[in-house]
């Protein structure tokens, strides 16, 4: 082949890898930013919403509970093997990062596997990573509805092989909300914790 049709080829692969990228991305943003991205006239990108749950303790609480600071809002379970293990760490060093700062935010964490995730079982699984990481659970209803406001994935896995019975796949991105809980930006789960740290003093 000559060096001609092999610049060709290569050519070719190359757009077409840019191609499938631009795909992904696009199905990736039309997830993450539904209905055209913003709220129109808010500047806002449609994530987030009221909700009404209950935390670890068995109290119901409602997002009118944190009004006035920034909220840090990940999805999760307890059982999770290891992307919320890895948020939750991040979260909770972030949250050691900003010292006196951090009474002005609030971390959550929202189950997607409300059926194992009882209040009890939430606390112990909160207090090991922050004393102010709060635990929120509720009926299947009440997880479907806030995680439909979020936008974020979450399905039950078969684990035919393991006594948990199943998994539950789930996108991994951590919101930031402002104090009216209104969205302002998003983290992967294996952000720096400095870096989420520094954004977030950003939004002060």
């Amino acid at each position: 082949m000559s060096a001609a049709k092999r610049g060709l080829q290569r050519g070719l692969l190359i757009v077409a890898a840019l191609a499938a990228l631009g795909v992904a991305g696009l199905v990736a943003m039309q997830w993450l930013m539904p209905h055209g991205g913003e709220q129109p006239g808010s500047g806002q990108v449609s994530i987030g919403g009221p909700f009404t749950l209950t935390d670890q303790d068995g109290r119901t609480v409602s997002d009118k509970d944190f009004a006035g600071k920034l909220m840090l809002v990940y999805f999760g379970f307890t059982n999770c093997p290891d992307i919320c293990p890895t948020g939750l760490q991040t979260i909770a060093i972030a949250m050691d990062s900003l010292g006196g700062d951090a009474a002005r935010v609030q971390p959550i964490l929202i189950s997607v596997d409300p059926e194992r995730d009882t209040p009890a079982v939430m606390k112990d699984y909160v207090q090991a990573f922050h004393e102010r990481l709060i635990g929120l659970t509720g009926t299947p209803e009440q997880i479907a509805k806030v995680a439909r406001e979020y936008r974020v994935y979450y399905q039950k896995v078969p684990l035919k092989e393991s006594s948990l019975g199943y998994s539950v796949d789930h996108s991994g991105f951590i919101y930031l909300m402002d104090g009216q809980g209104r969205y302002l930006t998003h983290f992967r789960h294996d952000v720096a914790p400095d870096e989420m740290a520094k954004r977030i003093r950003a939004r002060f």
